[in-house]
């Protein structure tokens, strides 16, 4: 899609922004399915925090890989604030999975998908320049 659009993307790095918003997605399934899995371990009183942190960083990353996607009237400030914020979701997520992530393989899947998507975050914002 980003090939198609008919506008100058401002100077973004296509590569690094079409990498982020697929990690972005790729990241909010993850949790979605990490929180989901959470839910049915007999354990779960254990995973509260995790559940959460996974839902949270879900609905960022979602939204983040939306938001990266419109670019018409394009706001530098915002797309900022919202790399970060999902930067720093991805990072509190992937820490918490990783605490479980020996005893739960869905949790280390998660972490890792987080990790993915907070260096695509980092690496988009630093071309932001």
């Amino acid at each position: 899609m980003l090939e198609t659009y008919p506008k100058d993307l401002g100077g973004l790095d296509r590569q690094k922004l079409q990498e982020c918003i697929e990690a972005c997605f790729e990241c909010a399934q993850a949790c979605t399915a990490c929180a989901d899995a959470c839910l049915s371990e007999d354990m779960v009183a254990e995973l509260t925090k995790c559940i959460r942190t996974n839902a949270d960083c879900a609905d960022v990353c979602d939204t983040t890989g939306r938001v990266l996607s419109r670019h018409t009237g394009y706001d530098a400030n915002l797309t900022r604030a919202v790399l970060e914020a999902c930067a720093a979701a991805c990072k509190a997520c992937g820490d918490e999975c990783s605490q479980h992530a020996e005893m739960h393989e869905h949790c280390r899947v998660c972490a890792e998908a987080c990790r993915r998507c907070e260096a695509a975050c980092r690496a988009l914002l630093d071309s932001l320049g």
